[in-house]
């Protein structure tokens, strides 16, 4: 393990392990204690006065980050682990994304909405893109997109649009549940928030991605690197552009049905505005040269974009991506 990993890893089993998973209802007073407020732990070039610096630091990712002459002594994050230096960004707190609106499409295309239907829960994600096991065709989102936080059996219906916008059960069905791999509550570690649905016909949906994205440049994803270009379309905030600034990041996601831990997940910001908001859960990220897809969006807050590796997603629900 090289330095870098060693004192990451240290700094998850110092501060990151003290958070408890979140009950139904929290206590509504916030703090400086480590265990309130660290929200992701990463790896990344450290930032002084808006800018990076040579300097690689070990990041810890916070919800309200405070002036140091505010924080208690007994509160206070080291300057250095390991012997590597410490840096401290402020994201607020990472929720997983649900929520807002988009129209019919037919076919669907990747950056639409799409969600399921539970008794009392109205919802709309995004449609990440087309896969396939060699056989079939599905589409790729979120587990708590398509699956509603494991909640739902096999072969529970798919709709586009989401019903959240207007879709109507059963005439806008494209889909069925076929696979996703479960998140585990804390403090268990997860590596993905992932599912697939069987398209009811294989020309309900298309390969392209919506307008800005449009086709994929290979069936291989690429590996996420620290300073890549990438885009992506999702349903609510439509066709951003961000830059990854971290490939490593231990999160802390906040679901409806607790919170749940996510190892080396890549954190994204957007070049002029937010990368994402609620609703562009599932969103393909895509590096902007050469158009190959790198991850798949599931997490975020008001600044910050968290994204799966997208390698890891296929691998684990055995499909390739179609272009």
């Amino acid at each position: 393990m090289d330095p870098f990993a060693k004192a990451k890893q240290e700094a998850v089993d110092t501060f990151m392990s003290l958070a408890p998973p979140r009950a139904e209802f929290a206590a509504l007073a916030a703090t400086t204690a480590p265990r309130h407020n660290i929200v992701g732990v990463g790896v990344g070039p450290k930032i002084r006065k808006g800018k990076e610096t040579a300097t690689t630091s070990i990041r810890f990712y916070v919800e309200k980050k405070v002036a140091p002459s505010a924080v208690p002594r007994a509160h206070r994050l080291p300057a250095k682990i390991r012997g590597i230096p410490t840096d401290v960004i402020e994201t607020g707190r990472l929720f997983a994304q649900v929520p807002i609106a988009q129209q019919r499409l037919r076919p669907a295309k990747g950056g639409c909405s799409v969600g399921f239907q539970a008794s009392g829960f109205v919802m709309a994600g995004t449609l990440g893109c087309l896969v396939t096991d060699g056989t079939r065709r599905f589409i790729l989102s979120n587990n708590h997109v398509l699956a509603n936080e494991n909640a739902l059996p096999l072969s529970s219906p798919i709709f586009q649009p989401g019903l959240l916008d207007g879709g109507v059960a059963p005439a806008d069905r494209i889909a069925r549940l076929r696979k996703f791999v479960r998140i585990r509550k804390l403090p268990a570690d997860n590596h993905i928030d992932a599912a697939i649905a069987a398209l009811n016909a294989p020309g309900l949906a298309s390969p392209l991605i919506l307008p800005g994205v449009g086709a994929l440049g290979a069936t291989a994803p690429l590996p996420a690197s620290i300073g890549m270009r990438v885009h992506k379309h999702g349903r609510t905030t439509g066709y951003t552009r961000g830059r990854v600034i971290d490939v490593s990041a231990d999160v802390n996601i906040t679901y409806d049905f607790g919170a749940a831990r996510f190892i080396d997940q890549i954190v994204i910001v957007g070049d002029t505005r937010s990368f994402s908001d609620a609703g562009d859960s599932g969103s393909l990220i895509v590096r902007r040269s050469g158009n190959r897809a790198i991850g798949l969006l599931f997490a975020g807050s008001a600044s910050h974009t968290i994204a799966n590796h997208l390698g890891e997603v296929l691998d684990a629900l055995h499909v390739t991506l179609v272009v």
